[in-house]
């Protein structure tokens, strides 16, 4: 699932990044480029606050001797830091942060770092005396709340980590009472730094 606000702000980062790597100013670029383009514009496309249709953005690549498939490799590398479709979460974010909606995915999260050791954050909310439901409460994490699956997290991720595939972010939205793009967008402020 792609989340086109988050791609949009990756690939005008990209963007940014390539035209400062030739160390050109917005103006500099505007200058390469084959039509007139707003200085504006050129910003929003940075920003990723504005849409760069497919012709624009080969202009750009064009004027920055860069390939656009180079540059859409490497947002969408960037976008899927593992495989097309799944959302890496910190769980240690996710019980420190999570809202109310997120309350079952966030039991689940309490329960595996619990499991692997984790030190726990505290919870936003938590010292103003709100309430967490323990283990034998009604509200306790589920026994089907989703499980990472696929294969093993990569080396360098830690054990506050965890990768969720579609199956599992269909579950978790389906316990929470989202709909998945919404849930996915949810998880994509919780993603590690």
């Amino acid at each position: 699932m792609i989340d086109a606000e988050h791609y949009q702000r990756v690939l005008g980062d990209e963007l940014r990044k390539l035209r400062r790597g030739r160390g050109w100013t917005r103006k500099e670029l505007n200058a390469h480029l084959q039509s007139e383009i707003s200085l504006q514009t050129l910003a929003t496309y940075e920003l990723g606050t504005r849409q760069c249709s497919v012709v624009r953005l080969v202009e750009l690549c064009v004027a920055m001797d860069e390939l656009p498939q180079d540059l859409l490799a490497k947002v969408h590398s960037r976008v899927f830091t593992e495989e097309p479709g799944r959302v890496r979460v910190d769980l240690r974010r996710v019980v420190a942060e999570a809202g109310p909606e997120l309350a079952p995915l966030r039991r689940w999260a309490e329960g595996r770092l619990r499991q692997s050791g984790v030190a726990m954050p505290a919870r936003a909310g938590a010292a103003a005396g709100a309430s967490v439901p323990g283990p034998g409460s009604p509200a306790a994490p589920s026994t089907s709340a989703p499980a990472p699956s696929g294969p093993p997290a990569p080396a360098s991720a830690s054990a506050d980590e965890v990768s969720f595939d579609f199956a599992a972010l269909e579950r978790m939205a389906e316990l929470c009472g989202l709909p998945t793009a919404e849930l996915v967008s949810h998880l994509r402020k919780l993603a590690p730094a």
